[in-house]
């Protein structure tokens, strides 16, 4: 009895040290592991921390176009969205994220990626359109772009591109230098629905653009496009071909 009395109190003491231990500042709580940032496969963490700072919460838009847009997805598939999520899209802002391209994401997580974007809105939701394709097939006409600015854009953008009443310019030195064609050719199919412009069938009614007319004024638009990025003017050059083209 006496050495029960004895073997409690020491009991309490271990249990009260252990406790007091545990609420020790700087020592880990339950469930507190961290992740290593490579192993991290969350889609909306992925997002958050890679994409959202230029094509917004959730993929709604930003600086650049809006990714759960039912019409970029359409028109880009896996390969297209991957390729330029892996290897970034050179001369434009977008960065490569991939890290056999230089960036710090594996694979596994491009892939996470593709797939939680390709998630958010099915080619279905255009209901049955048949939009431009993603790549242009052929060769743009700067000159013929010129008369489709006219039909499809001028009533937005301005006569000349240099802005409207209902939109800015779209002929920009410094814009034209942050974007690639397929950029250019990606909104004009597509739109900016979070800005208010139309896809490829909205800017005249019950007159779609088509495929070769979307081309021309891609076309039309990068002949305005300076030679070297950051150079306001046209150089010389691209001056002549302007001139030579009938390009204002």
């Amino acid at each position: 009895m006496t050495r029960l009395r004895i073997l409690l109190p020491l009991w309490a003491s271990v249990v009260l040290v252990g406790a007091a231990c545990s609420g020790f500042p700087g020592r880990p709580g339950p469930n507190s592991e961290v992740i290593a940032p490579d192993q991290i496969l969350d889609f909306s963490i992925l997002y958050a921390q890679n994409c959202a700072g230029c094509h917004g919460a959730g993929g709604s838009g930003g600086a650049g176009n809006a990714l759960r847009d039912p019409v970029f997805l359409a028109i880009a598939d896996d390969s297209a969205i991957r390729s330029a999520t892996s290897n970034g899209v050179r001369g434009t802002p977008m960065p490569a994220f991939a890290q056999s391209a230089g960036g710090m994401l594996t694979d596994k997580q491009i892939d996470a990626l593709v797939g939680g974007i390709r998630s958010w809105a099915p080619a279905s939701d255009i209901r049955g359109a048949n939009p431009p394709p993603f790549a242009a097939k052929t060769v743009g006409n700067a000159h013929h772009g010129a008369d489709v600015y006219q039909t499809f854009c001028s009533a937005c953008h301005g006569p000349n591109g240099t802005g409207g009443n209902k939109a800015s310019s779209i002929v920009d030195p410094s814009y034209l230098a942050l974007v690639s064609d397929q950029y250019l050719r990606t909104e004009v199919i597509a739109g900016r629905p979070e800005l208010g412009a139309p896809d490829w069938r909205g800017n005249v009614s019950g007159r779609p653009m088509s495929d070769q007319e979307v081309t021309d004024v891609v076309a039309w638009l990068a002949a305005r496009r300076a030679t070297i990025a950051g150079q306001l003017y046209p150089d010389s050059k691209t001056a002549q071909y302007q001139e030579h083209h009938n390009v204002d």
